[in-house]
């Protein structure tokens, strides 16, 4: 089980965003508490994630997250979708 985040570095307002994903939702709400991203920030929509700034991208590395690039993501987001029982809300 883990944490990942992808190598992406689409604008958003004056930041450049990435993605952070996880095997499980207490990973990926874990993850987020810990590097200070609010859970209001999380999107559920087609796959669940969050959008992280390049800052907090670094955070998560740091707390150990593992980097992926887009194959690694899409398969991340297979692996989430094979599951349609989880329950992925934050709490």
């Amino acid at each position: 089980m883990a944490v990942y985040v992808d190598c992406g570095r689409r604008p958003y307002r004056h930041m450049l965003m990435a993605h952070m994903l996880a095997d499980t939702p207490r990973e990926l709400h874990e993850m987020a508490d810990r590097i200070g991203i609010s859970r209001r920030w999380f999107q559920p929509v087609s796959s669940p994630h969050y959008d992280v700034c390049q800052e907090k991208r670094q955070l998560a590395i740091s707390a150990g997250a593992t980097v992926v690039d887009m194959r690694g993501t899409v398969e991340v987001i297979r692996r989430i979708r094979a599951n349609p029982s989880v329950d992925w809300s934050p709490r």
